[in-house]
């Protein structure tokens, strides 16, 4: 399945039904009344984060989505019947702005979360309504009040417990393959991972949490350069990182590649500097043991913490390291509070068959 984190939809919701104008004719009845129906309520456009979903590829080749216009009433006190409601799935993580890219109208950060995009409109009245003491045959209805009509954009931010960031050709794939079930597409040359990937660690004892696998960043990445750039936005989510860096390079160059892609992430948001962060010196398996001590001082140095040594190809060193993300994980996980929960998606959601209060 292609991976789609981006699209534009219209969405319009239902036309209120109109209402109808009719009077009762019964044998032996000398004056009939009004009995005109009401319309009924036009459909309403959701859209609710479900499970089983981590792409948008499903709004690539349909953009229009109108819900159904609600019944018109009829004679004899008959209401029209109401139209179903349109709801769009989408994965968990994604968000809704207005056509501007700009104003935010819903975030579905945790599967469940349903939000109104656009409400149906109401039915008309039918004559019966308009009849009073002084106007016992009324001749009018109401039409039913039009649906709204809106274009939105859809934006996908991958659902992580932690992101491993890096240059290209760092080995993140690989990683990424040696500790999930996960199969990304693997090659020597940059840039082969063309979109991001998600998969499970699990570790003894119920310990799990989610990695996923960011596109290789480059030097200018915040403003467009690369293909990095596109994929940003999936870091934000992310409760922390590993930062893996080649260690086939010399020590400057080892250096010089950590603060590359520090400097594109404090750029792009400057809230991600206070994420926790793991960096590891990746591709120990091909370096020398001189060699690799000297790149990992020089590494510690540019990042000033701990650096550890592995091997995504041949796993040394990479189940002690999963041990410390999960740790990092658990440690900023509400042990209280629904995975994935905000207050301000919280706010957002609405419930379409609340019990009606006065």
């Amino acid at each position: 399945m292609k991976f789609l984190d981006r699209a534009k939809i219209f969405v319009r919701s239902g036309d209120g039904g109109g209402g109808c104008v009719s009077f009762r004719r019964e044998k032996f009845i000398e004056f009939g009344g009004p009995n005109g129906g009401d319309g009924g309520k036009g459909g309403d456009v959701w859209i609710e984060a479900v499970e089983g979903l981590n792409t948008l590829i499903d709004y690539r080749f349909q953009q229009h989505f109108r819900a159904k216009t609600g019944g018109h009433g009829m004679g004899k006190d008959r209401a029209g019947a109401g139209a179903d409601d349109l709801i769009l799935r989408v994965p968990a993580g994604t968000q809704v702005y207005e056509e501007d890219e700009e104003t935010l109208v819903a975030d579905l950060d945790r599967v469940g979360l349903r939000v109104l995009l656009a409400p149906g409109g109401n039915g008309g009245w039918g004559n019966a309504r308009f009849k009073s003491s002084i106007n016992r045959a009324p001749r009018r209805a109401n039409p039913g009040e039009t649906g709204i009509e809106r274009w939105l954009w859809l934006r996908l931010k991958l659902i992580a417990d932690v992101g491993i960031i890096g240059l290209p050709n760092a080995g993140k794939s690989t990683f990424l393959a040696r500790a999930t079930a996960a199969t990304p597409k693997i090659a020597d040359y940059p840039f082969t991972t063309l979109h991001p990937h998600l998969g499970v660690v699990d570790l003894p004892g119920d310990a799990r949490f989610v990695l996923a696998d960011i596109p290789g960043l480059i030097e200018g990445a915040a403003e467009g350069a690369g293909l990095g750039h596109r994929f940003l936005g999936h870091v934000e989510r992310c409760s922390a990182f590993l930062h893996l860096v080649d260690g086939t390079d010399s020590a400057e160059a080892a250096a010089r590649a950590y603060a590359i892609v520090r400097t594109e992430l404090l750029a792009f948001d400057p809230r991600l500097a206070d994420l926790p962060e793991v960096v590891a010196l990746n591709k120990s398996d091909a370096i020398p043991p001189e060699e690799l001590a000297e790149r990992q001082a020089a590494l510690a140095a540019a990042c000033g913490a701990p650096v550890e040594i592995i091997s995504g190809v041949s796993g040394d060193n990479v189940t002690p390291l999963l041990w410390a993300l999960f740790r990092l994980v658990a440690a900023r996980r509400p042990s209280n509070a629904t995975p994935f929960a905000s207050a301000e998606t919280e706010d957002m959601a609405q419930t379409p068959h609340a019990a009606w209060r006065p």
